[in-house]
């Protein structure tokens, strides 16, 4: 029921979604009566992988976490996020309000063992691949020991996304080791003694995209404004190069011939294919997906959710964790 869009959006995606993979299957949670009657828009879906869950009640954008958590007990977040408890989901994927989700699944899932607060980790595109960065607005006061174990699960994330042996580094405003405020400093020191990390040091914002690190670590302020300053960023480089090229007739000839190349490009970079972001550190797969995301962005965030319970990414966590966390 969350999300800019609403569920007319949220349920075309997820029927997109099930003809694109056989094994699928879906549990929709909010009003039944709305969203069965987006689902009979779409003729000819298979109902045995496809149903609806009640909930009586919203979590808007503007609830506060506290409220969500005390005052709507039967919210469809709420709900998802115990259907997923209880063993009747694998993952839940909500475009609903951030920080009521993550004080749910809090709440309702738990955290793994030696895990204070989990984070939220998407890859960014760089200069030669991917970069997982986190926290990317879960925590937006952390403690050098949340850094560290945000390291830590971002590397064992990784790892299981196929990394090998995965740069880890912490996000500061220089490489230097005497640059940053006191809690990357106390950070960069535990990393520092870790044993099984990889950890490199500082990187800035342009060794991110030169793709310097594989893990880039931050707090959830910095790191939420870097995402969505990274999203408007390619949004208008992209509408200046489409201006350009319409600004003149010569200028629509070499857009006619670079067309493919720029398709491409704006494929690669375009933020919907890169949409969700995991809740790792919790006893459960939790995806947010943007709250602006359409329709390929939704299918991207549970395309993120079928990889996490193919890899078994929270058991994966907790058998690593022990061998890092201090």
């Amino acid at each position: 029921m969350g999300g800019d869009l609403g569920p007319h959006c949220i349920v075309s995606a997820c029927i997109s979604c099930l003809a694109e993979y056989p094994s699928l299957h879906l549990v929709l949670v909010g009003q039944s009566e709305l969203i069965q009657s987006l689902i009979n828009r779409h003729p000819g879906v298979d109902l045995t992988r496809l149903r609806v869950e009640h909930a009586d009640e919203i979590i808007g954008m503007d609830d506060q976490p506290a409220q969500a958590l005390r005052g709507k007990p039967d919210s469809s977040m709420r709900v998802s996020l115990e259907l997923v408890r209880d063993g009747v989901a694998q993952a839940c994927v909500s475009a609903g309000n951030t920080g009521a989700l993550m004080a749910l699944s809090r709440y309702v899932l738990k955290t793994l063992a030696g895990i204070d607060r989990p984070a939220m980790v998407t890859a960014i595109p760089t200069q030669n691949g991917f970069c997982h960065v986190l926290d990317l607005g879960a925590n937006v006061d952390c403690s050098a020991e949340h850094l560290y174990q945000f390291a830590v699960m971002g590397s064992v994330t990784a790892e299981a996304l196929g990394a090998v042996s995965p740069r880890v580094a912490l996000l500061n405003v220089g490489t230097e080791e005497v640059k940053g405020n006191q809690q990357v400093k106390l950070a960069a020191s535990l990393l520092q003694q870790a044993q099984g990390l990889n950890y490199i040091g500082f990187v800035e914002g342009d060794g991110l995209y030169r793709g310097e690190a594989d893990i880039v670590v931050c707090d959830g302020f910095v790191g939420n404004i870097l995402l969505k300053s990274s999203e408007g960023l390619a949004a208008m480089i992209a509408g200046r190069i489409e201006a350009i090229f319409k600004s003149t007739l010569a200028a629509r000839l070499v857009g006619v011939l670079a067309l493919p190349l720029l398709r491409r490009l704006q494929g690669e970079l375009a933020p919907a294919k890169h949409n969700g972001a995991s809740f790792v550190g919790l006893q459960g797969i939790v995806v947010k997906s943007h709250g602006a995301a359409g329709h390929e962005g939704f299918k991207s965030a549970i395309r993120r959710a079928l990889r996490e319970i193919e890899e078994d990414l929270p058991r994966r966590l907790q058998g690593r964790l022990g061998e890092h966390l201090l």
